[in-house]
């Protein structure tokens, strides 16, 4: 017989025969009943059995066992959506060794790096199974968003040597006895093939950032999501084309994830207007409620969050663009404005940021300019994508992690990721 999901189980009639497999999730016995849970990825399903029944022994399995079920639906009003099934044939697919290394059951049982060490199994949980099918869901939304408005998706080199000049939190590798190093932003390359005709490109992909930081936030590796546009006005054109994405991702995750999104008790909002608020602005604010800062100075994680509080408190709304960030703490490539600030923007998420972006410096004299005042050398490589009719262009870059965890209010990055990398972590 044919093996029918969990999830499909539901949608047949009392007294059809179903096949079905998956993991023991618990059993028990109440006299000369047993019950078992049975569950796949798409669901759970409880099984029943009485003693007089041949197969009533293969009841007595270990959690986390695979086997396979075929058997008549029931109605229950007691069981798992309304349904169960009395079995007719049980199958033993393959045996797991007690005890378990991590609680499958209770979420609160294993610290995170325990149950990272045994991921495999921690994504049997239904909890950290949704985790990722709704990750799945923001990944593709993005995609589909990129490709409806014309977007060009590309890959780019991970294994480069833009960046090798500086070697500040860069991962040097031996690349045939060459030094190479991993890529910390496609930046270099979305400019590159924006302003080589392409226009507008967008990539999701690996990023590698070699910082030694013990945070909730920073990984080691992370997947990025990254666009540039070409021919822009300022800005504010990159800021359009970030808020019409995030409108769409979320709506589609609430229409798609609705049953995920419930199991994590997360009610998503759709932004209606981001506000886009000079920094000068906000840091008046934050003097307010005590939090001084220099108008040199950059936002730390205290000042995201009142800002976060002040936003959602002042507009009604979980994102902010906080716009025209100081000259000193933002890189040679921004354009910068009339009031000496730069054309860049932090977006934040409920007090997080997860996007930095910016008009990028297109005029190689005033790039070449603002590069010797920043004390960088340029690499030749990158100045000539500017020497033959660069055009206005602009960018940012995500973290699909962290939006992840932004999304789902996770306490910690690395849940939003299977197999996190940081200082520490190098397995599994």
């Amino acid at each position: 017989m044919e093996r029918t999901y969990i999830r499909d189980v539901f949608n047949k009639n009392p007294g059809d025969e179903v096949s079905i497999s998956g993991w023991v999730h618990e059993t028990r016995a109440l006299g000369k009943v047993r019950f078992l849970l049975l569950k796949d990825a798409t669901g759970m399903i409880q099984v029943v059995d009485v003693k007089d029944n041949s197969e009533f022994e293969k009841m007595n399995q270990s959690r986390e066992n695979a086997i396979s079920i075929q058997g008549k639906l029931v109605k229950s009003k007691q069981a798992p959506g309304g349904m169960e099934i009395n079995p007719t044939k049980i199958e033993q697919i393959s045996i797991a060794e007690q005890p378990l290394p991590i609680d499958v059951t209770d979420y609160s049982k294993t610290e995170l790096p325990k149950r990272i060490d045994y991921r495999f199994l921690d994504t049997r949980r239904k909890e950290t199974l949704a985790i990722f099918k709704v990750r799945s869901s923001i990944y593709r939304h993005i995609v589909d968003f990129f490709a409806n408005n014309e977007f060009t998706i590309i890959t780019t080199p991970k294994i480069t040597t833009i960046g090798l000049e500086s070697g500040a939190e860069s991962f040097v590798v031996n690349y045939f006895d060459k030094k190479a190093v991993l890529a910390q932003s496609p930046q270099f390359y979305k400019q590159m093939f924006t302003v080589g005709g392409m226009e507008r490109v967008m990539e999701i992909g690996a990023v590698y950032r070699a910082e030694k930081s013990h945070t909730t936030r920073h990984l080691t590796e992370f997947t990025g999501v990254d666009f540039e546009i070409g021919f822009i006005k300022d800005e504010n054109d990159v800021m359009d084309v970030i808020e019409n994405m995030f409108k769409y991702v979320i709506e589609k995750v609430k229409q798609e994830r609705k049953e995920e999104l419930e199991l994590l008790k997360i009610e998503l909002k759709i932004p209606k207007k981001i506000p886009r608020i000079p920094m000068p602005e906000l840091k008046k604010m934050l003097a307010k409620k005590g939090k001084k800062l220099t108008a040199d100075d950059d936002l730390d994680s205290e000042s995201e969050k009142l800002i976060g509080e002040y936003i959602l408190q002042e507009f009604g709304e979980e994102f902010v663009f906080v716009t025209e960030y100081p000259i000193k703490v933002r890189p040679f490539y921004h354009m910068r404005n009339e009031n000496k600030q730069t054309r860049s923007f932090d977006l934040l998420w409920r007090g997080v940021e997860i996007a930095t972006g910016a008009q990028r410096e297109h005029r190689l004299d005033i790039l070449q300019k603002q590069a010797k005042e920043k004390g960088v050398a340029i690499p030749k490589i990158y100045e000539d994508i500017f020497r033959y009719g660069a055009i206005p262009h602009g960018g940012v870059g995500f973290g699909l992690d962290r939006i992840t965890q932004r999304m789902l209010n996770l306490d910690n990055t690395r849940e939003a990721v299977l197999l996190p990398r940081d200082v520490e972590r190098l397995t599994p």
